[in-house]
Order: C-alpha cells, then sequence, then structure tokens
C-alpha cells in the first residue's frame, strides 16, 4: 500500500515534484471565496493550487497568494491553456497572459486543457515555453490514450501530468495503465464526483468499515493509484475533511470492490469526441 503524508510530493519525469493533494479552484471566482478556500488550504497544509484560464479566476488566485504566508518555493501552481487559445503563438500569448494574472513568478505546471485539433501546434509553444524559466513543467488535460500517442509522434517531451477525471465511477483503466507505462503521471479531477455517489451501498459499506466520510474513500482510492488529487471546495471543513486521507490504506480486495463501480459517469464533455 501507498504510505504518504500530506507533505509527501512525487516526482515527474523531469524531476519536479508535486504535491499529491491539491485544491481545485473550479467554479470559485470572487476574491472573497477565493482568499477563504486558498488560506484555509495553506493553514492545512495544502501546497497544490490547480486553476485554468477557463476557470476565470487567475487574477483572484495570484492576489490570494499575494496575502498568503505561504512562501512561493513551497507553492506548486498549476493553470490550463485554453481552448481558444490553441494554436502555436496563440498558446504563448495565452502563456504570458496566465502568467501575468498570477503575479507568482512562474508556473510550475502548465497544461493543455483540451485535445483541441490544434493541440500539436500548441505543444510545440509549450516546449519552447519550458526552455525558459516561467514555466517548470508541461502536460496536457483530458487526452485518450490516441491523443497522447498522437503528440508523441509530433513533439520531443513527453508530457508530466495527464489530467483528467478519475474516480471508482469513471475508472478509466486504460488511459491511466498508459499513463503510468509511459512514466506521466495522473492527476484526478472530480475525484468525489461532485458528491453524487456518496450515498452508492459500496460506498456507503467503505466509509461505515474504514470510518471516514464517502470523500475521503474516494479521495483514498485515487491516492493508492498513485494519482495526485485535487477535490474543488471553498468550503474550509470540506477542505480540512478532504486532507484526512493519509492515515488509513483501503484493502485489496475493498480496492477491487471499488473498481467495480465504473460506469463511465462523466461529469464533463467526453475526450473522445476530440478528434
Amino acid at each position: 500500500m501507498i504510505q504518504i503524508d500530506l507533505d509527501s510530493r512525487l516526482k515527474l519525469n523531469n524531476g519536479i515534484e508535486i504535491p499529491y493533494l491539491g485544491l481545485g479552484t473550479y467554479n470559485i471566482r470572487t476574491q472573497k471565496d477565493v482568499d477563504l478556500a486558498i488560506h484555509s488550504a495553506f493553514e492545512i497544509g495544502y501546497r497544490l493550487i490547480d486553476s485554468a484560464a477557463g476557470y476565470y479566476n487567475e487574477s483572484e488566485i495570484g492576489k490570494a497568494l499575494k496575502t498568503a504566508s505561504v512562501p512561493r518555493e513551497e507553492i506548486f501552481i498549476t493553470t490550463k491553456l485554453d481552448n481558444s487559445d490553441h494554436g502555436y503563438q496563440n498558446t504563448l500569448n495565452a502563456f504570458d497572459e496566465s502568467l501575468k494574472k498570477l503575479d507568482c513568478g512562474y508556473i510550475d505546471l502548465y497544461l493543455i486543457h483540451w485535445p483541441e485539433s490544434l493541440r500539436n501546434e500548441s505543444w510545440k509553444a509549450m516546449e519552447e515555453i519550458l526552455k525558459g524559466d516561467k514555466c517548470r513543467a508541461i502536460g496536457v488535460s483530458n487526452f485518450t490514450v490516441r491523443h497522447l500517442e498522437d503528440l508523441s509522434k509530433n513533439s520531443s517531451v513527453t508530457p508530466a501530468v495527464n489530467q483528467f477525471e478519475f474516480n471508482p465511477f469513471v475508472y478509466q483503466k486504460e488511459i491511466s495503465d498508459y499513463c503510468k507505462a509511459n512514466n506521466i503521471v495522473v492527476e484526478a479531477y472530480t475525484p468525489i464526483a461532485r458528491n453524487h455517489k456518496f450515498y452508492h451501498p459500496v460506498i456507503k459499506e467503505a466509509s461505515d468499515k474504514y470510518k471516514k466520510t464517502p470523500a475521503q474513500i474516494m479521495l483514498r482510492w485515487s491516492l493508492q493509484y498513485k494519482a495526485i488529487v485535487i477535490p474543488k471546495s471553498s468550503n474550509p471543513d470540506r477542505i480540512k475533511e478532504n486532507s484526512e486521507i493519509f492515515d488509513f490504506n483501503i484493502s485489496v480486495k475493498d480496492m477491487s470492490k471499488l473498481n467495480s463501480l465504473n460506469e463511465d459517469l462523466r461529469l464533463s464533455p467526453d475526450p473522445y469526441l476530440y478528434k
């Protein structure tokens, strides 16, 4: 079983280390809510903040970072290329704009948010960005095996991370196994299925057995696949609850039960529809 804690980090394929647990910020937009979420997370011990140009909160996150007591070098900031910004020069411009809004000196991880048709041109620009001192790692989000294989034929840098929906109800084993085989870290978004499955009998059974909440069971499931987890919340109590996943292990038998729950429950667009 995986033995890690809140301070643990996973080494990416270029040597950069990323925390196992992060704060997702999708749909957290007002300065008040962003400040509350980030400051609460930092106080608990989170150090990974996940954003995107399409979340429309990069400026607010940048301001929250300025008022935080945690040194910049301890923080891991992820943001993503918006679908409207694909193409070589557009990507270069979009990265500069995200960095300007975040105003945090550099971006730790820059991702292609969705595999749009111009993704290979965008990736060339990201490879160029990586050569400078403003970005520490590059990766992708919502890429299927086909998208990753297409990218590999047209690039010289393997993505450090592939961020996609990953929880027991959308157990994407094929892409997860492919990433592991190719030294690409899996990062799980919607890791608790946006609370939709907390009352499922198998989840409730595990929750009772391990004396953990349904959210903690689902987050731990992802961790035991060595996936980075980035649950989204602006509620300090929930942010704390989501961090309390390092003091237990789910047994092999119970992991198998959770694996069997897969029903391809996608809460975001299906990436297989992208050509």
